[in-house]
This record gives C-alpha cells, sequence and structure tokens, in this order.
C-alpha cells in the first residue's frame, strides 16, 4: 500500500472541494492512504511537495489547484512557474500527478473540477500512482 500526498492550493473552495473529491476517490480505490497538505497558492505547491519529499514519508503527489485567467500576465506567471515546478520535481524522481486546472473562466473549472464530469482531480491522482508504478519497475 502506497502513502500519497495531495498537496492542493486552496483557492476557490467549492471548486477545490470537488477536486479533492476525485483525488481521494481515486486513491482510495486503487487501495491506497493519503494525506492532505494546504497551501495558499498553486505557485507554493511545488515547495510544499520539494518540502514533504525530504521526510521520506510519502511515495507519490497530487498537486491538485484551480488559477482562472485574470486580466493581467499574472494568469501566465502562476500556471506556467507552477507547472515547471512540479515538472522539475518529477525529472528529479517524484511520482507527482499534476492536477492544476488552467482555465480561462469559472465553467470550465466547474466542468474540469466535477468527479461526475471530467474529474480532474482523479485523472490527476490516477497519473500520480501510474508514475509511481513506472518508478518502481525500473528500481
Amino acid at each position: 500500500m502506497a502513502r500519497i500526498l495531495i498537496a492542493e492550493a486552496r483557492f476557490y473552495e467549492e471548486l477545490n472541494d470537488q477536486l479533492l473529491a476525485g483525488a481521494r476517490a481515486a486513491i482510495e480505490a486503487a487501495g491506497h492512504e493519503h494525506e492532505t497538505i494546504t497551501v495558499p497558492g498553486a505557485l507554493e505547491l511545488p515547495g510544499a511537495i520539494a518540502l514533504a519529499s525530504e521526510s521520506g514519508r510519502y511515495d507519490a503527489y497530487v498537486a491538485i489547484g484551480i488559477v482562472i485567467r485574470g486580466e493581467t500576465y499574472h494568469f501566465e506567471i502562476v500556471a506556467g512557474e507552477s507547472a515547471r515546478g512540479l515538472m522539475a520535481l518529477t525529472m528529479d524522481g517524484l511520482a507527482i500527478g499534476n492536477g492544476i486546472l488552467t482555465v480561462e473562466n469559472d465553467a470550465q473549472a466547474e466542468v474540469r473540477a466535477n468527479p461526475a464530469k471530467k474529474d480532474k482531480g482523479g485523472e490527476a491522482a490516477r497519473a500520480a500512482l501510474a508514475m509511481l508504478e513506472l518508478r518502481e519497475r525500473f528500481a
């Protein structure tokens, strides 16, 4: 049984609840344990996962959050840098599922977060588990 850390950037509470429900359901359906931590925003997710990885307590990680385009360039910074940070950790050997939604509006976020629709939280958890399986295969 693997131990999975879900790191969530809890900015949009109702949407995050849906992402979290999907991620938890996918992990539990696969027979694994999970723990959840919360960070202020998507930019903090890679740092939180890096810190958690130093503990050696987790086998894989799921990053979830939502970034909705606004009127400024901030969207591009947050979307790009959070993805870059997670990819760097993945390239260092961590099994991570990226469930950070980067969307144009609330309606797109709702469809993607909802476990009964696109279930991107569950998809990110399944990606983390798939990467964990690959890591173990090549160990």
